[in-house]
């Protein structure tokens, strides 16, 4: 049988393809707000402004390709049971091959009813104002903003706590409550950290299992350390 190896993703990993970071160092997100362009109040305030957002961002994502990084976690599939768990809104873990992918903070590819979060549907254009769910309300990104709830939390917690094998990438482990994800591995679980930026390593890994470098070149020399480990 298959370890289970879960991988718990953030935005560095997909900066390498050219999408970018969460927030720039102003703390603004494309010359925005965060509150403007990522909260219910702001949806509310200007929805035309938060839909032509999303829009832009939905263009962006067909303009870049998965890089080696989400290509190598799955390439590992071959050899482990890979579950991702990603904070990311693009779909580059699914264009490179991966198959069990659970989206934390919600899909660029998918749009909503304001009215019911559980009616999901498929979207690969622009979104506009007007544009009216099957049930007669206005449609909105499925994205996760902040002040609203995580539905896919309780089945990353479920899944982390059935890990073999956990390793976190591209995140620095800051943005809650994705964050807290790790805390539920088990203690026979082996963690592995992958950070270009790491100064104090924090607690929930073993030194060595610490890799200092861009998600791309951790991922090369993570693929050969778990295959001569564990295969």
């Amino acid at each position: 049988m298959k370890k289970k190896l879960v991988v718990l993703s953030g935005a560095g990993i997909s900066a390498e393809s050219g999408i970018k970071t969460f927030r720039d160092y102003n703390g603004l997100w494309e010359n925005h707000r965060i509150e403007d362009v990522a909260s219910p109040e702001g949806f509310a305030r200007n929805p035309q402004l938060v839909l032509d957002f999303y829009n832009a961002r939905r263009k962006q994502l067909k303009e870049v390709e998965p890089n080696a990084a989400h290509k190598l976690l799955a390439e590992l599939e071959d050899f482990f049971d890979v579950h991702i768990i990603t904070q990311n809104v693009d779909d580059l873990h699914e264009r490179s091959g991966s198959t069990k992918i659970i989206h934390l903070h919600g899909e660029l590819t998918k749009a909503k009813s304001v009215k019911d979060n559980s009616e999901i549907v498929d979207c690969n254009d622009d979104i506009k104002v007007g544009d009216l769910h099957k049930d007669g309300s206005q449609l909105r990104p499925h994205i996760v903003w902040f002040g609203e709830m995580v539905p896919e939390m309780d089945n990353a917690i479920k899944v982390a706590s059935q890990a073999d094998l956990f390793l976190v990438i591209g995140t620095s482990m800051q943005v809650y409550p994705a964050a807290s994800v790790v805390r539920y591995v088990s203690n026979h679980c082996e963690v592995f950290v992958i950070d270009p930026n790491l100064e104090n390593p924090n607690s929930f890994a073993k030194n060595e299992n610490y890799i200092k470098s861009s998600a791309t070149e951790g991922m090369k020399q993570l693929k050969e350390i778990l295959i001569k480990k564990y295969i």
